[in-house]
Formats: structure tokens, C-alpha cells, sequence
């Protein structure tokens, strides 16, 4: 078999020499940069041009964060029992239709808050299907020993595919309009589906018979990730992390853009250099672990995580709070990306095959049922307190999650941990075709959004 199609192995090739695996990350880069563009275009295009209220706005996050919370057993249930490819492009291609509904409103002049709540809705379930799929492949590909290597390349290529994308959401708000912009994202989902539907290697078969009722997957799933001390730990950690970033990323761009009056080129600059950290800290995180230890390394990004909030709560308008802003952007998404990329490798590693998309789904769960609950709450703070309490309280949540990790035996890890005793062999090792990889997510289940990536 040629070098370019062998799977990668502990000591074999190169990842980026696989040709399904260069394939397969060009269709999660290009929905990621399509995704930056959308949470560049989107805040502006409903605070600036459909004058949206606070709790409008804080509606329209609940709305689009709703679907994670209600789908996401269900969508890894059945991404362990069916086909992930053909799971991943339906996503993509409900996402690109939903999508496209808004620029074609808009040039009708007929776009209204309501429809943007409907397709948040649409496009969260689309999203939690092709996630939920994504996710779970990365473990059936490599060995155990290269998942943390390969979460941290994948981390990091992503990270900068979201940088790209906040620069061109930026350029095309500008040039073309908020709306307008938003077929950068919509033409992301196509890539991504085209990709996905020319990766030709075989998926592993499941084990399990399909008359099995669903529910019982489902909870064959909660009891497993119930059952493991470390599994349930960053579970934890994740969802607490989850419910302060939810409260904080409802009123963010709100704040920046009117508080703040940050341009709306300023305000993709920012996140640019945000997404730059998270591929940082995505990158550095294996160096990170071998020499501190995962459990240190995550339990310091934690601390981090809270200080950097800080000059945003100080901030007032201004060339110098905005390049101070986009700094502490840059340092919360490193400790994002680093910490993100090695919870999500250690429970990997410690999760048998067949398991891999429960115990995510669990996960993406939790996180995902925190935020429709935070972006709620930052409604009514932001309503009754105003946006600056709002973000205060979003600030002192995120010290829960670090103390979540302090008082767990995970707190001083000093090593990846080793993989179940009665791991199967992986798909590489039992057939010569080659195996598909999945892109890992910088934070936090699905591709997150958000302002602050994905916990999960």
C-alpha cells in the first residue's frame, strides 16, 4: 500500500500524508473559517441593522444553543450506530439551505428577529448531528498514544481557519453587509459536505443490532461516563466551564459593539486574535503536558481563564482597551485551546471504542444544557443590572470549574493516563483500508460559535 494511505501509527507515518485525513480537514477548516464569519456577521447584523434589544439578543443565543441540549444524546446514540459520514454531510447541507434563507430575506427586505431565532433553531440541530459524528472518529483512526498529538494539530490547524474566517467576515461585513456575508458560511457547509462525501475510507461497523431501543443506548452511555471518576470530573469541568462562557458570550459582542463601540472591523480583529490563541495553546499543549503534567497544566489555564476577563470589566472606548481586549482574548483562548485539547485527549484515551460517541454526546450534553440556561440568566441580569454586572458575575462563575479540578485526584495527573485493559484492536489494526480522522474542536462538543470555543 502506498505511504499516503497507510494509517498512521505510533511509529508510523505522518498524519498529513493520509489523503482521507488532508481531505477530511479541509472540510472542518472551511466550516470553521464559514463558522467565524457567521459570529462576526451575526452580532452586528442584529444589534446594528435590526436595532436588537438585550433580551432579544439573549434570546437569540438561548434559541440557537437549545438544540445541543434537547439533541445531543440522541445524535451520539446514533452516531455510533449508523453511518458518521452520512450523518455529518445531512448536517452540513440542512445547515447551508437554513443559512442561506437569511441574505435572500434580506435583499426582499423582509428579514426579521424571527426568522434569525428560526434558523438559529434549525442550525443548532443541524450542528449537533454533524458533531456529534465529527467528534468520535479520532480515536477509531490512531493509536491511543498519538490522540493528544493529533487533537493538538487538528486544534491548532482550526484555530487558524477561525482566525482566517474572523478576517474575511470582517472584509465581507464591510464590503457586502452583514447579511450578505453570511454566503461565506453557507458556501463553508458545501466544502465541508463535498469533502466529507470523497473520503473513501470504511467506517468501523457497529456491534450493536439497530432493533435495540435507542433509549437504552442513551443510557448505557450516562452510566458509563457516571461510573468513571475521571470521565465524570471533566465532565464537570466542562459543563461549569460552560454555563460562565454561555453568560459571558450573550452579552460580549453586545458590549463591545455598543458600550464599547468597537467597529465591527475592530471587532473581528479581536476575534481573530483570539482564535490565533486558542491554535497556540491547541499546539503547545502536548509540550505542555509532558513537561508540567496534564493535571497541573489544566488546573494553571483555569486560574488564567478568570484574570483575563479582567481588562474587558475595566475597559472603557478606545484604540488601547481594544488591542488590550484583544490580548486577554488571546491569553483565555490559549488556556482554552490547551486545557480543551487535553481533557478532551485523556477522556478519549480512557474510553472504550464502542462508547466514543456517548461518552461525547454526555458531555456535549451538559455543556450544551448549561448554555441555553446562562444565556437566559445573562438576559435578565443584563436587563435588570445592566450588560457590566452581567459580565461581572459571567467572570466569578469561571472560578467554579478550577475548583471543580482542585479538589479531583486529576489536579495532579502527571501523565496521560493509560487505555482501558480490554481495548480492542483499532480498525488500522485489523484491516489494511485506511480510517478516517476527525477534526477535534478547541473547546469546547460541536464546533462552538461562541465567543471562547468549546468546553466540551
Amino acid at each position: 500500500m502506498p505511504p499516503s494511505t497507510e494509517p498512521p501509527s505510533a511509529t508510523g507515518t505522518s498524519l498529513w500524508r493520509h489523503r482521507d485525513f488532508r481531505r477530511y480537514l479541509t472540510g472542518q477548516a472551511a466550516s470553521v473559517a464559514g463558522s467565524s464569519i457567521t459570529q462576526m456577521a451575526l452580532p452586528v447584523l442584529a444589534v446594528l441593522h435590526l436595532d436588537a434589544t438585550t433580551a432579544q439578543v439573549a434570546w437569540l443565543a438561548f434559541l440557537g444553543q437549545l438544540p445541543p441540549a434537547l439533541l445531543a444524546l440522541h445524535a451520539g446514540a446514533l452516531a455510533d450506530r449508523h453511518s458518521k459520514r452520512r450523518q455529518m454531510i445531512t448536517g452540513d447541507l440542512v445547515s447551508a439551505a437554513v443559512l442561506a434563507t437569511v441574505p435572500v430575506a434580506a435583499a426582499l427586505g423582509t428579514l426579521t428577529l424571527t426568522q434569525l431565532m428560526v434558523v438559529a433553531v434549525v442550525q443548532g440541530a443541524a450542528s449537533v448531528l454533524h458533531d456529534a459524528a465529527a467528534i468520535s472518529l479520532l480515536p477509531s483512526l490512531v493509536d491511543r498514544s498519538l490522540i493528544q498529538r493529533s487533537n493538538s494539530r487538528v486544534g491548532s490547524l482550526l484555530a487558524v481557519a477561525a482566525t482566517a474566517g474572523s478576517h474575511l467576515g470582517a472584509a465581507l461585513t464591510a464590503l457586502l453587509g452583514p447579511a450578505r456575508a453570511l454566503l461565506g458560511d453557507v458556501a463553508s457547509y458545501l466544502i465541508s459536505a463535498v469533502c466529507t462525501a470523497r473520503i473513501q475510507s470504511a467506517e468501523p461497523t457497529s456491534a450493536r443490532p439497530e432493533s435495540r431501543r435507542l433509549r437504552g443506548e442513551i443510557g448505557e452511555g450516562l452510566r458509563y461516563v457516571r461510573g468513571d471518576d475521571r470521565l465524570w470530573t471533566l465532565t464537570l469541568v466542562n459543563a461549569t466551564t460552560s454555563f460562565a462562557l454561555g453568560l459571558l458570550n450573550t452579552l460580549w459582542a453586545l458590549y463591545l459593539l455598543r458600550s464599547l463601540a468597537m467597529s465591527a472591523t475592530a471587532f473581528g480583529v479581536v476575534l481573530g486574535l483570539g482564535a490565533l490563541g486558542a491554535a497556540a495553546g491547541a499546539l503547545t499543549a502536548p509540550a505542555l503536558s509532558r513537561r508540567y503534567g496534564p493535571g497541573p497544566m489544566m488546573l494553571a489555564a483555569l486560574a488564567i481563564t478568570p484574570l483575563t476577563q479582567l481588562p474587558l470589566l475595566l475597559a472603557s472606548p478606545g484604540r488601547a482597551w481594544q488591542i488590550t481586549i484583544g490580548a486577554a482574548l488571546f491569553l483565555q483562548l490559549a488556556c482554552a485551546g490547551a486545557a480543551g485539547t487535553t481533557q478532551r485527549s485523556i477522556r478519549q484515551i480512557v474510553t472504550t471504542a464502542g462508547m466514543q460517541a456517548r461518552m461525547q454526546a454526555v458531555s456535549t450534553w451538559l455543556t450544551s444544557g448549561a448554555r441555553p440556561v446562562a444565556a437566559l440568566l445573562a438576559g435578565a441580569l443584563g436587563t435588570w443590572l445592566g450588560v457590566r454586572p452581567a459580565l461581572t458575575a459571567g467572570t466569578l462563575l469561571l472560578l467554579v470549574p478550577l475548583v471543580v479540578l482542585a479538589r479531583s485526584p486529576i489536579r495532579a495527573l502527571r501523565q496521560m493516563p493509560d487505555p482501558p485493559a480490554t481495548l480492542p484492536s483499532p480498525p488500522a489494526a485489523r484491516t489494511a483500508a485506511p480510517t478516517v480522522p476527525t477534526a477535534a474542536c478547541t473547546d469546547d462538543g460541536q464546533h462552538d460559535r461562541s465567543l471562547g470555543g468549546d468546553a466540551s
